[in-house]
């Protein structure tokens, strides 16, 4: 079962259901996936903050790493009006690993830093598009 992680902005429900919404058509049609703000061992009580200890900064970090370095594929949402820094380095940490990334940014037209854009492997515009790109890469 090939293996991919769900990279995107997660600070609002808007974003975090744009997300699910990727997670449930790949696992639905046999992948498995990780997407951050819904697979960390973490109390929800803990994320709803930003004073968190180190401990649980450095948890995260190490989770998300992990399930980097695991996955096959990355599929990360792009929408916004620049793409989200964390999202940013889970597209280079993809690339780096030579992994396919595939960037979904729902249909918004503006101008992406050029050089996160080279490290797409392909961009589509929303996820009705995205398993026969994954069955294409």
């Amino acid at each position: 079962m090939p293996k991919v992680y769900i990279a995107g902005p997660l600070f609002n429900k808007h974003e975090q259901k744009y997300l699910e919404e990727i997670a449930d058509i790949l696992q639905s049609n046999g992948y498995d996936c990780f997407l951050p703000h819904r697979d960390l061992p973490v109390d929800p009580e803990v994320l709803e903050g930003v004073d968190m200890s180190q401990e649980t900064k450095d948890f995260i970090f190490q989770t998300d790493l992990a399930a980097l370095q695991k996955a096959d594929i990355i599929v990360a949402l792009i929408t916004g009006q620049d793409i989200d820094s964390g999202t940013c380095c889970e597209i280079g940490f993809g690339y780096a690993m030579k992994k396919p990334v595939i960037a979904i940014d729902a249909y918004e037209r503006r101008y992406r830093n050029l050089f996160v854009e080279g490290m797409l492997t392909t961009t589509i515009n929303d996820t009705d598009q995205l398993l026969d790109t994954i069955e294409n890469i």
